[in-house]
């Protein structure tokens, strides 16, 4: 049926069409990314449509063009990623705990939809400057509750808090760059970049805060296998020195910092 053609007059029942338009919006939006998940991220508005279950006229009543389609998607895809990180940056726990979790999370979210990420960073065959404010959108997003931790955390220790919105934008473009590089290479598991992320992140963040920048001690979901020889490969956990020093994902940053120095 033609839903412009039967698209009501009057106060009340003008009121429960639009109702019905934005409900219809929503289906055809979760259409989308179904559709995504199958035809990946270069997927075709009529395959989108097929999806749905509708032509692609009838698509286009719902979206102004693609880009608002893409757009749409993306913000679908921004709230699925935090609905995954807000429960992380508000439970209390350690700082170094709480990072390894926010990593993780977002990390996870990329893993388990490549190709939705894939249609709302890179969107081929898409719009770019649509693309392009939709990441910028969601950096935002993810910044802004970044920046209001950072800002508690800085207070309840007396510390200047004036940087806490450019830094919170800094660590949340690191990992968004780092999750799309590992994306594409997965050169190392999802376990390895986060211990990685959260010895950088604790780095520089434990300078601001006052604190010291060595990690007391590795989440125990994400502690390698104690290592039987000193390959330091993947199956048996990272190397140890002839020292007696473990060799894991911090030890560059301790390096940097002159923790690992010898007198």
């Amino acid at each position: 049926m033609d839903e412009e053609a039967v698209k009501p007059r009057g106060g009340g029942r003008s009121a429960r069409w639009a109702a019905h338009r934005a409900q219809r919006r929503v289906e055809l939006i979760e259409a989308a990314v179904n559709s995504i998940r199958e035809n990946g991220a270069g997927v075709s508005v009529a395959a989108i449509a097929a999806t749905a279950g509708v032509t692609k006229p009838v698509l286009y009543r719902h979206f102004e063009d693609r880009a608002d389609l893409q757009r749409a998607v993306s913000e679908r895809a921004a709230q699925m990623l935090l609905q995954r990180l807000v429960p992380e940056l508000i439970n209390q726990r350690e700082p170094t705990e709480r990072i390894h979790a926010i990593v993780d999370a977002f990390l996870a979210g990329a893993e388990e939809e490549p190709e939705l990420w894939r249609f709302v960073v890179h969107n081929p065959g898409g719009d770019r400057d649509a693309s392009a404010d939709v990441v910028a959108h969601n950096m935002a997003m993810v910044a802004g509750l970044l920046t209001g931790s950072l800002v508690d955390a800085l207070r309840d220790r007396g510390r200047d808090a004036g940087g806490a919105e450019a830094w919170a934008y800094g660590l949340a473009g690191m990992v968004y760059t780092a999750g799309d590089w590992w994306l594409q290479r997965r050169t190392m598991s999802r376990a390895a970049l986060t211990e990685y992320l959260t010895s950088m992140i604790w780095g520089g963040l434990a300078g601001l805060l006052g604190e010291s920048p060595a990690i007391p001690s590795k989440s125990p979901a994400s502690k390698p296998a104690a290592a039987s020889s000193g390959s330091g490969d993947a199956a048996t956990g990272p190397a140890t020195e002839a020292g007696g020093k473990e060799n894991g994902p911090d030890q560059p940053l301790r390096l940097v910092a002159g923790l690992d120095r010898e007198s």
